[in-house]
């Protein structure tokens, strides 16, 4: 295992969420998902679930379905789990409906060809999809109707938002927005294009938080993923964002945004000039982003997705204000013990002393800054943080950062009754052993990684 160590630019952004107001990251309706998961750990019993349908950049005629519980390590829940009867199937969006189902709405053409429908797909688990119709998009002269997006309002409207070109110049594209007129999703309002955002934009992908519309766009000359907001869906836009303001990069595609756990957002988007899919995380409400990272296991796989999130039970439970012992899921003779500060994974067993028993002892709590989440306290009662991503425990100085630095969530394991500890304020890091020392690192979507970072907790030591 070779650490990878974040950009120090992460830091400080990182570190700037605790300098917000809780106002500034409370979660807005966001689209693709009535009902969505809140900012905030899932409590003990219970699970974070992201999910994607992406086509292939091998093959455009189906689509994979993955899950996620942390937005960074998707998992492949079915392959070709989605093949239209006629046709193609790119961009797929995907929404969780209040009557229980999961929709896709999706470009039913190759780039090449002459497209004036969107498709639709129903499933009730994700895995197993039902063709319901192909919607031809009523715009005199239509081209192409590319990249259907879902949006849900904070009224509840269903929309989607796909753009289209005109035969007089098929390559110039214009975002438009299509109203659902019933429950089942069969019947749209006339399409109107999106005031502000104008002509030579594709792939727009709208969040709302609070009374902010927020989209994320492509410029089809800059190939730039450029940023506007209003106080209305349907607009006027007013465009803040162009070029490279974001550090991102061009030749980008495909944006969809998401909440995180934390507060935080996170953006997805296709790299298609590098063959590389993408995600960049912001703490200041969409003002800066981390530096890109490749997305593990899918990117050079999966091509343009949106993500939507769910809270949904079976996940991780474990009892607070108890005494526990971890066990390393994959080491099953070695335990989390405190050495000199710093938390380490030695063997332990009945013979050990009662001083390495004590210190391979820890009281599990509420998390610090988050109490769906947890913090671990050893016998002279300092806490589990990260520090410079080493594992190691310190007094609590009461600040904002110390409690984000000492919170972890709990995520499933790779065996049973394991849990994977994610840091609290680096998504994507989890607490993993090398050298029998433990860290907060990066998931790279391995096996061995998911071993590494997974730990069994167990009746106490001391």
């Amino acid at each position: 295992m070779t650490t990878r160590s974040p950009q120090p630019s992460r830091r400080t952004l990182l570190r700037a969420l605790a300098a917000l107001p809780a106002s500034a990251v409370l979660l807005g309706e966001l689209p693709g998902l009535a009902g969505t998961a809140l900012a905030a750990a899932p409590p003990s019993g219970s699970a974070t679930r992201y999910t994607i349908v992406p086509f292939l950049n091998s093959n455009d005629g189906t689509v994979n379905v993955y899950q996620s519980d942390d937005a960074t390590d998707f998992r492949l829940l079915k392959s070709s789990a989605y093949t239209p009867p006629g046709n193609r199937i790119r961009d797929a969006s995907v929404l969780k409906h209040t009557d229980g189902y999961y929709y896709v709405t999706y470009t039913t053409h190759t780039w090449q060809d002459v497209s004036t429908t969107i498709g639709f797909a129903r499933s009730s688990d994700r895995a197993n999809w039902t063709f319901l119709y192909d919607y031809t998009v009523p715009i005199t002269n239509l081209s192409r109707a590319w990249a259907p997006e879902w949006f849900v309002d904070s009224d509840g409207s269903v929309n989607v938002i796909v753009s289209c070109s005109l035969t007089s110049d098929e390559w110039i594209f214009t975002p438009y927005r299509l109203r659902a007129t019933n429950s089942a999703l069969t019947a749209w309002s006339s399409p109107v294009a999106l005031s502000g955002i104008g002509s030579n934009h594709i792939d727009t992908y709208i969040v709302r938080n609070g009374s902010t519309y927020h989209a994320f766009t492509k410029n089809e000359t800059t190939k730039y993923i450029e940023y506007a907001t209003a106080s209305a869906l349907g607009g006027p836009y007013t465009i803040s964002r162009t070029g490279d303001w974001a550090g991102w990069g061009s030749y980008r595609e495909g944006p969809s945004v998401i909440q995180l756990d934390n507060g935080g957002w996170r953006i997805f988007f296709d790299g298609y000039g590098d063959g590389t899919y993408y995600y960049s995380d912001s703490y200041d409400t969409f003002a800066t982003w981390s530096t890109p990272t490749a997305l593990p296991v899918v990117s050079g796989t999966a091509r343009h997705f949106t993500v939507i999130k769910e809270t949904v039970s079976g996940g991780p439970s474990l009892a607070k204000n108890v005494t526990r012992s971890f066990q390393s899921a994959n080491y099953s003779t070695r335990y989390w013990q405190t050495q000199s500060s710093l938390l380490n994974l030695p063997v332990v067993t009945g013979s050990s002393t009662s001083a390495e028993k004590t210190a391979s002892t820890f009281t599990v709590v509420a998390g610090l800054a988050d109490s769906n989440g947890y913090s671990f306290r050893d016998s002279s009662g300092n806490y589990l943080r990260h520090w410079d991503f080493r594992a190691r425990f310190d007094t609590n100085d009461g600040s904002s950062t110390f409690a984000k630095d000492a919170t972890f969530i709990a995520r499933t394991g790779s065996s049973s009754g394991s849990i994977r500890w994610e840091s609290y304020n680096y998504p994507g890091y989890f607490l993993r052993h090398y050298n029998y020392q433990l860290r907060v690192e990066r998931t790279n979507g391995t096996d061995l990684f998911r071993q590494d970072s997974s730990f069994v907790p167990v009746t106490a030591w001391g």
